[in-house]
């Protein structure tokens, strides 16, 4: 809804996506940081944030990007589910510990993060993700993985695999990646390739949440 597409279109589109969903989807709109917003009926429209949670069934959450990894999460062990945003600026503002904080949050008493599976989403890959030598030292320092050598042998940022890396460092253990290049897969949409451009949406619906005994969920 902000990059000028046609408002139709983008209308039919995300009704599309719902129908495919089975459910009105919450989209997150990107500070490109770490903010959290929890969602509590479907088809809200949240405020501005980079993680989306939720533990109301029903409630369908989408992260958007175009070149930025889309990152989803559920809970096996309460059936929470995040949705959220990570580019560069929200991996080094810590926005893959706010994903996982996001779920811990509403995870009660459980304990241990073995229930916890992640979905990484098409995105931008290393070889294509060129940037000036004080970013990537300035992302490095925090996330070491995140530096590599572009094709052109310049300086470069993975982010997605430096998102994957935090995720198990985090212990997250079931980890499903898309090694999808939105630069190079011209199926895909890429701000860094084509300046104007749509957005990607990778969407999580949330079936219900088992809570411990004497727990209840707030409204």
């Amino acid at each position: 809804t902000h990059v000028g597409d046609v408002a139709s279109a983008v209308a039919n589109n995300r009704s599309r996506v719902a129908a495919l969903a089975g459910a009105p989807i919450s989209y997150l709109t990107a500070e490109h940081g770490a903010s959290v917003a929890r969602v509590d009926r479907p088809g809200d429209i949240p405020g501005p944030a980079d993680v989306l949670v939720t533990t109301v069934a029903g409630v369908a959450l989408a992260a958007i990007a175009a070149d930025c990894v889309p990152l989803l999460m559920h809970d096996a062990a309460t059936g929470a589910v995040v949705a959220a945003h990570v580019g560069r600026l929200g991996l080094y503002s810590g926005a893959v510990d706010a994903a996982v904080t996001a779920l811990d949050d509403v995870r009660a008493a459980r304990a241990g993060r073995g229930g916890v599976s992640a979905s990484v989403g098409p995105a931008i890959c290393g070889r294509c993700y060129e940037v000036p030598a004080a970013l990537q030292r300035t992302v490095a320092a925090r996330h070491p993985s995140a530096a590599t050598t572009t094709r052109c042998g310049t300086p470069g940022l993975d982010i997605r695999g430096a998102v994957v890396t935090r995720l198990r460092e985090l212990g997250v253990a079931t980890i499903t990646v898309s090694h999808a290049c939105t630069y190079e897969d011209a199926a895909l949409f890429s701000y860094r390739r084509d300046g104007v451009t749509g957005r990607l949406a990778g969407v999580i619906v949330c079936d219900g949440v088992s809570l411990p005994d004497g727990v209840t969920a707030e409204p």
